[in-house]
Order: C-alpha cells, then sequence, then structure tokens
C-alpha cells in the first residue's frame, strides 16, 4: 500500500465513535432543514392566533433566513477559532433553546426575536457541520459522507410540509416548534462523538469586518426583496450593500485568513465550484417559484396537487444522491457536475417549453424528477470539490463559502422571479422564469467544465 493510501485509511474517525459524529451531524443539519420546511406551513395559523397581518407573519420566515445569511461566514470564523465541535454543539443548542422561546412566544415580536435566535444557531451548525464531515471519514469515503447529507437534508426538506400539516391537524402552532426540544437534546447526546479539528492560529476574530459581512448580506435580502415594489428603497439597499462588500474586501484582504475566504477563492478549483453552485442554486430556486404558479395557474390544478407534482424533485435528489457517491470515485468530478447540471437544465427546460395537452401529472412529474436527479447528481461531487480543494486548517470556511454560495444563488433566483412577475404578465413570467432558470443551471455546466478534470479529482 502507497503512502497516500495509507493516509486514507487511518484519518477520520474508527468506526464507532464515527457512527455518533455521524449521528450529530445528520442529526443537526435535519433539525434546521426541518424546522425552516414546516415553519412555512404555519404562517396562516400563526398569524390568526396573534393577530397579526400577513405581512407581518412574513418575518417570521424573513428574520430566520436573514439571521442565516448575515452569520454563516462569522460562525465559520468562530469555530475555526475556537474549535468545530465546541461551536457546533453551541449552535445546536441555541437552536434547540430557541425552539423552546418559540413555542413560548405570546406575541409577534418575540416570535421574530425567538427566530432570529434560531437563525443565528442554524449558522453555526450549516456550515461546521459539513467541515466536521472531512475529519469524520476517511478521505477516500468523503464522498459517500457528503451524499449522505445531502439525502438527510433532501429527505427532511420533502418531509417537513407533510410533518408541519399533520402536527397541525392535531395541536396547536407552538409544537411545531416544541418537538425540537426532543431532537435537540439527542444531536447534543450525540455531539460528545464528534471529532476536535486543531484550532486555526491564523484566525483572529474582527467585530468590524462580522458587522460589514452582516451589513452587506442584510442590505443585499433586503433590497432584492423590496426592489420591484419600492425600487428606491430596494436599490439604495442593494447600494449599501455594495459599499459594505468593497470595505469589507479592502479591510480582509491583507489577512492570513480572512472572514470572505478570498484564499480559497484564488484556488481555481475551488473558485469554480463557487460559481457553479451559485449558478445552480440560482435556477432551483427560480424553478421552485415559478413552479407552482405554472401548475395551479396555467394548468388548473389545486395547491394540494401541485404540492404532489413537485414532491419528486426531492425523492429524485435522495435517489441521485448516493449514486452520484459513487460515480465521484470513478469519474473526474468536472464531468460528473457538468452532466448532473445540464439534467438539471434538461428537466427545467421541458417545463417551460413542452406542449402539454390533457392530463399534465405524468409530463410534469417525468420533467420535475429529471431536474431533481440532476440537481443531486450535480450536488455531491461538487461539494466534496470545493470542500478539498480547502487546506484541512480552512475546513470551516469552505463549509461558510459552501453555504453562502447556497443562499446567495437562492436570493438571486428568489430575485429574478421577482423582476420577471413585475415586468411580465402572470403567463410570460412563468415560462421565462423557467427558462432562465434552465439557463442558469447550463451555466453551471458550463463553468464545471472549466474545471480540469485530472485524475486528482479521484480521490
Amino acid at each position: 500500500m502507497n503512502d497516500a493510501s495509507a493516509v486514507h485509511d487511518t484519518d477520520g474517525l474508527p468506526l464507532p465513535r464515527r457512527f455518533a459524529a455521524v449521528a450529530a451531524i445528520l442529526g443537526g443539519g435535519v433539525l434546521v432543514v426541518l424546522d425552516g420546511a414546516i415553519a412555512n406551513i404555519a404562517l396562516p395559523a400563526i398569524a390568526q392566533q396573534l393577530q397579526a397581518t400577513p405581512a407581518d407573519a412574513v418575518w417570521i420566515i424573513t428574520a430566520y433566513q436573514l439571521a442565516v445569511v448575515m452569520f454563516l461566514l462569522p460562525a465559520s470564523a468562530v469555530g475555526e477559532r475556537f474549535g468545530y465541535r465546541r461551536v457546533f454543539a453551541g449552535g445546536v443548542a441555541l437552536f434547540t433553546a430557541a425552539s423552546v422561546l418559540c413555542a413560548l412566544a405570546p406575541s409577534l415580536p418575540w416570535l421574530v426575536a425567538a427566530r432570529c435566535l434560531q437563525g443565528l444557531g442554524a449558522a453555526a451548525v450549516m456550515p461546521l457541520g459539513l467541515a466536521l464531515l472531512r475529519f469524520t471519514y476517511p478521505r477516500r469515503l468523503l464522498a459517500r459522507a457528503i451524499a449522505w447529507n445531502a439525502l438527510a437534508v433532501a429527505a427532511a426538506s420533502a418531509a417537513g410540509p407533510t410533518l408541519g400539516a399533520f402536527i397541525l391537524s392535531s395541536a396547536s402552532w407552538p409544537w411545531l416548534f416544541a418537538v425540537n426540544l426532543p431532537i435537540g437534546l439527542l444531536v447534543l447526546a450525540a455531539c460528545a462523538g464528534l471529532p476536535s479539528p486543531p484550532r486555526s492560529v491564523l484566525r483572529r476574530i474582527d467585530v468590524w469586518s462580522i458587522a460589514l459581512n452582516a451589513g452587506m448580506f442584510a442590505s443585499l435580502v433586503l433590497g432584492s426583496d423590496r426592489l420591484v415594489v419600492h425600487p428606491l428603497h430596494g436599490g439604495a439597499l442593494l447600494v449599501l450593500s455594495a459599499v459594505c462588500m468593497v470595505l469589507l474586501v479592502r479591510r480582509e484582504m491583507p489577512k492570513a485568513a480572512p472572514l470572505i475566504p478570498l484564499d480559497l477563492l484564488r484556488v481555481h478549483s475551488f473558485r469554480i465550484s463557487v460559481i457553479a453552485s451559485v449558478c445552480c442554486f440560482t435556477g432551483q430556486m427560480a424553478a421552485l417559484v415559478a413552479l407552482p404558479f405554472y401548475i395551479q395557474h396555467e394548468l388548473g390544478q389545486s395547491a394540494v396537487t401541485a404540492g404532489l407534482l413537485m414532491t419528486p424533485w426531492p425523492l429524485a435528489v435522495m435517489l441521485a444522491a448516493p449514486l452520484s457517491a459513487r460515480l465521484a470515485q470513478r469519474v473526474p468530478s468536472a464531468w460528473l457536475c457538468a452532466a448532473g447540471s445540464a439534467c438539471f437544465a434538461s428537466g427545467l427546460a421541458l417545463c417551460a417549453f413542452w406542449p402539454i395537452h390533457g392530463n399534465a401529472a405524468l409530463p410534469i412529474a417525468v420533467f420535475t424528477s429529471l431536474a431533481g436527479f440532476g440537481f443531486g447528481l450535480f450536488q455531491t461531487p461538487n461539494n466534496q470539490n470545493m470542500l478539498l480543494s480547502a487546506p484541512r486548517e480552512r475546513s470551516g470556511a469552505a463549509g461558510g463559502a459552501q453555504g453562502t454560495a447556497r443562499l446567495t444563488g437562492l436570493t438571486l433566483g428568489s430575485l429574478l422571479m421577482s423582476l420577471m412577475f413585475g415586468l411580465l404578465p402572470s403567463h410570460g413570467a412563468v415560462h421565462w422564469g423557467l427558462a432562465v432558470a434552465a439557463l442558469a443551471a447550463l451555466g453551471g455546466s458550463a463553468v464545471s467544465l472549466l474545471r480540469s478534470p485530472a485524475r486528482a479529482d479521484l480521490a
């Protein structure tokens, strides 16, 4: 056995402890994804009980998303400085405690504040869970670990609305948050088995950089949301976001371990993976916004039918994730990512342009399955390449970059559909939105091919 193979067989955790670590990482990911998926369905009930308008109730979702996007990169930096395991477990504890506060909320402001705390906890769990996978599994099994992580997240996303509806059918909305308490306690117990990677000696926590980062992403999300309805207000927020970004880059550029992973973005393979991820998540969000309008308004189906016709998407992601992990050991990741995102784009293009007559259920289910399968095929090798392109001591930053790329793409996709609905009639907006989503996914395919398909990718 050569030296490289020996290293690959001995790194990671031994098997008995590895099971506890995987339970903690996957359990933490499922906890935050499931909560986000089931909270949406409760908005009407929460608004009615707390005597809030629907527009105000949306802040229950917006507050959570804002907190996550504002503190993803700072949480990664704190994890590198003080230890991945400690900060990950702290994020789980904060999320669980905030869930109890959500369940006890007597008013909307209380609930929105508690959701902000949940977002802070989720911002630590998401990137550091991916970083901890690198120290939990041997390198030769990392693709399989990332695939299982993607499968668990897809399963939680698919099960969230159904679970939320089931809870609301027999209990009041606070129980949607109260169920997080036993799950969170189990995850916290499993955190004892997590690895303890060495802390970064280069990392320094810069409060001003954290403030600029928070201002940049908060202004970007809020400005994107208001751009169509309030162009001046939205435009001013986007300008503020750009100013914060310039100041942040200038402040962080000289540092050896910058808050924004500028050092990692200089690595060609890492940079390509980030761009491809933004492209594909842009296409995903645009499609997930456009498809319900297409199915209900254009095809005349009910909301329940629309939900059923979109269910094959996450199911196909779950099917593709383990297959992608196996293929990643045999096929250069550049080719696999390109093929997956091309398949993703094909499914979206068929949704946009296929002439549907009569029963629409079968073709829509086939097209969304094709899109989900392609997305699942793309995601595992792209995340693996992003993680392995970074030095081990910068795994937290790589996880933060992956989460930030995802959230940036989701924001761009949402903004894209807002612009489409603002500029075009509903019928044209839906079809053009799906078409542009397909082009974004195709862009991810083209960008992936720019990464060298060297045999080094077959780690």
